[in-house]
């Protein structure tokens, strides 16, 4: 299964009814993790502590999800293209397996709902970026999607004879010869990258060319093309696959770090003025209950237990809801039940890595819309 928005939401908005829901996420990268048998020790051990766990906490039914879910495992998977796995299961009511092209961190989760914090965090830090890389002649254009390549064109435009090949009669000739061919091959570059822009859009541009001819082939950009160059790269053409694909994760992790410190910097700057952001669990949770949050911001690992209620408020005390004085539920992880309710309420989830603005505020915000 394809990992979209939808299939997050789809996920956050389940409702197990009776049964608990297994989450299980696995990293598989080969590069890691070269036999595979270590991968399936490794979901054997999660399994088991898992299994050591739901027998004192009421979720006893999930054993039969449990051993399920490790099968799924031992039965293998192309490691090819695939670096992580998440799965999820409830009875009869939810079977989910979704190969991921980047790796995930190993967690086994039973919980009321099923555990998205991962699948968010994948999802928002892998934007579609677009590549294009020249020289002279040649000319590559990628697409990368989850840090795969999902659309790729290549040009290539043979020079005519250099000068210093001529003779001392047509050298000036041909040195103008020679330069309209370049000026006329990045103008069919930069139009190669328009038109794969055009039929796979995506949201930032990486350019790669030698500094002598990177700024023409800039100027030579569609302005849509321009306004999404997100950083330059010192790599050639006729680089191995591998190696762009080394380079575009550099600057992808760089642009979505000042992504999310910008979002953090407005959460924090909302909730400074009194209106549009709120920081901490209780004011988030708060908000949630509210219906109001527009954006959820969380510190990538934060988890800890709190309380639902049946009226759907949110709380990290109980027993009693302030709402409506019902008599409240506990939960594992109230962060991941407030992420599946945000996500439900159509608001945004940002996860956020290592971001010490976000954490000396409670390691949870949201920008609010009213």
């Amino acid at each position: 299964m394809a990992l979209t928005e939808d299939t997050i939401r789809d996920l956050a908005g389940f409702e197990s009814g009776a049964g608990p829901v297994v989450s299980l996420y696995l990293d598989v990268d080969g590069r890691r993790w070269p036999r595979y048998a270590e991968c399936e020790e490794r979901a054997a051990r999660l399994v088991r502590e898992a299994l050591d766990r739901v027998s004192g906490n009421g979720h006893s039914g999930a054993a039969a999800d449990l051993h399920r879910v490790e099968e799924q495992v031992r039965g293998g998977l192309a490691r090819s293209t695939t670096r992580g796995l998440a799965i999820f299961a409830s009875g009869e009511a939810l079977w989910k397996v979704i190969e991921l092209p980047v790796a995930v961190k190993d967690q086994l989760v039973v919980n009321d709902c099923p555990h998205v914090h991962q699948l968010e965090a994948v999802f928002n830090n892998h934007m579609r970026f677009g590549v294009l890389l020249a020289d002279r002649q040649r000319a590559r254009v990628f697409v990368f999607e989850l840090g795969e390549i999902v659309e790729k064109d290549e040009l290539f435009e043979a020079l005519p004879r250099h000068e210093d090949d001529a003779g001392d009669r047509d050298r000036g000739h041909e040195r103008g010869h020679f330069e309209a061919a370049v000026h006329q091959h990045l103008k069919h570059a930069a139009k190669a990258a328009f038109e794969v822009y055009k039929h796979r859009p995506f949201d930032h541009l990486i350019i790669g060319a030698p500094d002598d001819i990177a700024p023409e082939l800039e100027r030579d950009l569609h302005s849509y093309l321009k306004e999404r160059i997100a950083g330059r790269v010192s790599v050639p053409p006729s680089a191995s696959e591998h190696d762009i694909r080394s380079a575009v994760l550099e600057v992808e992790t760089r642009v979505e770090r000042a992504k999310e410190q910008a979002m953090v910097e407005r959460v924090r700057n909302g909730a400074a003025a009194g209106r549009g952001g709120v920081t901490g669990l209780d004011e988030v949770l708060a908000a949630i209950g509210e219906r109001r949050v527009d954006t959820l911001v969380v510190s990538q690992g934060f988890a800890t237990p709190g309380w639902r209620c049946s009226c759907g408020q949110l709380a990290s005390r109980g027993r009693t809801c302030g709402v409506c004085s019902a008599e409240m539920e506990p939960v594992d992880d109230v962060v991941e039940v407030a992420m599946a309710g945000a996500l439900h309420q159509a608001a945004h989830v940002e996860v956020c890595l290592d971001n010490a603005d976000l954490d000396v505020v409670g390691r949870i915000g949201a920008l609010t819309r009213f």
